[in-house]
């Protein structure tokens, strides 16, 4: 997760400068930029292939969860979460993350004390009492901050965004995800065409001149019902990650609609009911088990495809008490998913039940963008 704010200033930019950061980084480092600035006139004697950042607005992102106990970027309170914060009903100490900016002043700016909170779009900052960290030195000693502030930002509805193709002059965004066979789920987006192609064709579906665009996901989900008896039923959650990089403490909120209040247990992940009705359940990774890795090449790199970072677990509920469930017809699939805070793309229709079980059912629900899995997270 990235996050846009503005620089330090009290009246406007007045080309202050990130010299270090501790937690987080900039997107951008170019000493061109501080050189030809007022900065560089005004500090003619800083090494200003040192400096971290000179522009007005800088990208700033949060490092990831193996730089925290870095001597440079890291070792400071709340680091290093790679942008991923839970909620605190899960867990009160990982739902902050902090990052520090050391930043040179220009005139008539100059007075230390004198210092104005960045404007952030998510909430007001409010002054706090100055944050203390253990010494740099090692010693047992403890330095405060000249001045520290609280935002608070809270997850809000994204705006609805176009598509995010790479190239929309070989696919259509517009048209509906192609149903995808379960083997397909272990093939990398772009080796899936032709498994879509064979399913439809092999199910009597339409397959359009134009394809539908992939989706360009980094994580897909799978919601997979097991079974389906009179007492309650059960289901299997697999999370998919296709980057390259690994999520630490990652979480997934499931909303069941009225099926959620059944929920009675998880079997390889934490769990947490959101209060008051009980329909939503967040799920995360297990003390020790909490690595969701990145993909990897497969058993011979110039032969298999890539193989993704996989986490499962089986969920249990109940039917007790709750009327009317129809586990196949639509009940047993959750109304709304997110990943780390992100909301899912949702399939629009659920599949039929397999032939080949006759006391249950099991279903995979796993559309396709044309290459890639349509119940999964949107991330840039």
């Amino acid at each position: 997760m990235s996050v846009r704010i503005p620089m330090f200033s009290c009246s406007g930019m007045r080309g202050e400068i990130i010299n270090t950061m501790r937690g987080a980084y900039t997107h951008k480092r170019d000493p061109s930029e501080c050189l030809n600035s007022k900065a560089g006139q005004y500090y003619k004697d800083l090494d200003f292939s040192q400096v971290m950042n000179c522009q007005k607005k800088p990208a700033i992102s949060d490092l990831p969860p193996e730089r925290k106990d870095d001597n440079v970027t890291g070792k400071l309170p709340y680091c290093c979460k790679n942008g991923t914060i839970l909620p605190p009903i899960m867990d009160p100490w990982k739902a902050r993350s902090m990052f520090q900016l050391q930043v040179f002043k220009l005139p008539p700016d100059l007075n230390k004390t004198a210092l104005c909170p960045p404007q952030y779009k998510c909430g007001p900052p409010v002054r706090i009492d100055p944050s203390s960290f253990p010494d740099s030195s090692g010693l047992p000693a403890i330095t405060y901050a000249i001045a520290s502030w609280q935002v608070v930002c809270n997850i809000t509805k994204p705006k609805a965004q176009a598509s995010r193709c790479c190239d929309t002059d070989t696919c259509n965004a517009e048209r509906n995800p192609l149903l995808l066979p379960p083997d397909a789920l272990l093939v990398p987006f772009e080796n899936r065409t032709l498994q879509a192609k064979a399913w439809a064709k092999q199910n009597h579906m339409p397959i359009p001149k134009e394809l539908p665009c992939p989706d360009n996901c980094g994580v897909s989900i799978n919601w997979h019902v097991n079974t389906d008896y009179r007492d309650g039923w059960t289901a299997r959650l697999t999370i998919f990650n296709w980057r390259d990089f690994a999520f630490e403490d990652w979480f997934v909120a499931v909303d069941m609609d009225k099926a959620g209040p059944g929920y009675e247990n998880v079997y390889s992940f934490n769990s947490t009911r959101v209060p008051p009705n009980n329909r939503t359940v967040m799920f995360q990774g297990l003390p020790g088990l909490n690595y969701l890795v990145g993909q990897v090449n497969g058993t011979n790199p110039l032969r298999d495809p890539a193989v993704p970072g996989k986490q499962q677990s089986v969920i249990s509920f109940t039917k007790k008490n709750i009327h009317g469930l129809n586990i196949p017809g639509g009940d047993g699939f959750p109304t709304k998913l997110f990943f780390n805070g992100e909301e899912c793309a949702l399939p629009k229709h659920f599949p039929k039940k397999s032939s080949g079980h006759r006391r249950g059912i099991s279903v995979l629900m796993s559309l396709v963008f044309a290459v890639a899995v349509a119940f999964a997270l949107m991330m840039d």
